[in-house]
């Protein structure tokens, strides 16, 4: 489950793999990587979960720091990021499990692979840039098919943006675009979603995009993010159920950390951010644990300005009693 940001116009990943690689020296970076490791305090003989493996930058750095008596628990809802994570993290040390599906089903996992406890759990909340390259209707500069949908197997009831745009109410959709993306010109949007669809369905990303764009005040238009920016993250978390999935993985691999072990997440929107405060604080209130962090670590100015992705990013970190 994935990159849950907010992208910039002037950030090459927003802008698409094509621009991207045109774009000298542009590559991949996984956030706050070394402040994560060292917040986890991974020892070689532990049990790690990273529950969005995306690009695989954490993950090849925590299995650095598994021994031979260590495991690794990798999952991710693309089926390309768990094959560019089996060729990443080929040859090492550490027993090695990869799944695809969703941190949702946690348990379900552990039980099937014969892993009673997790010593250490990582949730890295934000995007690889691979996501939007994956034709899925992500980007909003792109003239892709409207889905969003982390998994590539679409069914006959699955739940798409292209759904939610052209057949959920107006005020349904101008609820999503608020709660989910904390747009204030949510329902301006969705009125013109409503009155787009009426001509012709919103097959594309860049139609969607081009709505939202003449549905908002021109001064929107000029900020520092696209206008369709929070739309676009708004429609992702709906269609992906991103909130309920992050809820149920933060419950289950609590659940399954050993006395002592310790949950680090990396957000970097603050719809997501408050949820993992909020479970946090609920945690502790339980007497279930302590915040390894009293404040959120964010990246520093230098990483600021070398990778965009950045910007946003929240640690937050809790080890059980």
């Amino acid at each position: 489950m994935r990159t849950r940001r907010h992208l910039s116009s002037s950030d090459p990943v927003s802008q698409g793999p094509t621009h991207a690689a045109r774009v000298k020296g542009y590559e991949h970076r996984p956030v706050l990587l070394q402040e994560s490791l060292e917040t986890l305090d991974i020892q070689e003989d532990d049990t790690v979960l990273d529950a969005t493996l995306g690009g695989a930058g954490h993950a090849k750095e925590i299995l650095a720091r598994l021994g031979p008596k260590g495991t690794f628990l990798g999952i991710d809802a693309d089926a390309d990021a768990v094959k560019r994570a089996e060729k990443a993290l080929a040859g090492s040390a550490a027993r090695v499990i990869l799944v695809e599906g969703n941190f949702r089903d946690l348990e379900s996992y552990l039980g099937k692979h014969g892993i009673p406890h997790l010593d250490k759990a990582f949730f890295d909340l934000g995007w690889s840039s691979y996501q939007l390259d994956a034709g899925r209707g992500f980007s909003f500069l792109t003239d892709e098919p409207l889905l969003m949908t982390f998994s590539r197997e679409i069914g006959e009831h699955t739940l798409t943006a292209g759904t939610i745009v052209n057949d959920w109410q107006e005020e349904s959709i101008a609820d999503v675009l608020y709660g989910w993306g904390e747009e204030k010109f949510a329902r301006k949007i969705a009125r013109a979603i409503v009155a787009a669809r009426q001509g012709k369905k919103i097959a594309t990303s860049r139609e969607l995009a081009e709505i939202v764009r003449s549905a908002v005040p021109p001064f929107y238009r000029k900020g520092r993010i696209h206008p369709a920016t929070k739309t676009f993250q708004a429609l992702r978390i709906a269609t992906n159920d991103e909130m309920g999935s992050l809820k149920q993985g933060l419950t289950a691999a609590w659940k399954s950390l050993n006395s002592g072990g310790r949950l680090a997440v990396l957000s970097f929107h603050s719809v997501e951010d408050r949820e993992v405060k909020k479970t946090m604080r609920e945690w502790e209130d339980q007497g279930g644990g302590k915040r390894v962090l009293k404040k959120t670590v964010q990246a520093s100015r230098s990483e600021r300005e070398a990778n965009p992705r950045a910007r946003s990013a929240k640690l937050r970190c809790m080890q059980k009693y």
